[in-house]
């Protein structure tokens, strides 16, 4: 648990990372010419069946995002409005694709600020990202196709590995 004071430019971006893919990155690098230091928040989600564990996800991202100091990577299980409460931080990331993400997101904006002094930062998706899912890349490594374009190249082989054990489980 860090202790960030008011006055610190710390923001969370919180998410599933399953795998993080370039469209994150951009947003973490956007976010860090507003913010002092990104803390990449991976999140436990009961809804959904992750391909990498949350520890997985957290290494693969300390991966992909090595040799800046302004990045933190952790882990969290429970309420995004805990964690910034236990950590004394007022701001939190998030990146829209699309305007089918805009309602969920403020939703979840709303909320959060009802339960804690919090503001949120939406960034816009790139155009080339626009389209990027984890959810996508995870099918198009299923199937054999060439998710290059999608991952960063530091990670890339860890995600093929990972989709093949996979696959062998479900065969």
């Amino acid at each position: 648990m860090k202790d960030f004071s008011y006055q610190d430019r710390i923001a969370v971006y919180p998410g599933s990372f399953d795998p993080i893919t370039l469209g994150h990155i951009d947003i973490i690098n956007r976010a860090l010419k507003l913010f002092d230091k990104v803390i990449v928040l991976v999140l436990f989600n009961y809804r959904k069946k992750p391909l990498f564990s949350l520890d997985e996800r957290v290494r693969l991202i300390k991966k992909a995002t090595e040799g800046n100091e302004k990045i933190i990577v952790e882990s969290f299980k429970g309420l995004l409005v805990d964690y910034l409460k236990q950590n004394n931080i007022r701001f939190v990331v998030k990146g829209m694709r699309a305007i089918s993400d805009f309602e969920y997101e403020f939703q979840q904006h709303l909320v959060n600020s009802k339960l804690f002094d919090v503001e949120t930062v939406f960034f816009m998706t790139k155009f080339e990202y626009n389209f990027l899912s984890s959810s996508l890349v995870k099918e198009i490594a299923f199937f054999g196709g060439d998710i290059s374009p999608f991952v960063p190249s530091n990670i890339l082989q860890d995600v093929l590995e990972r989709m093949d054990k996979f696959k062998m489980e479900v065969d």
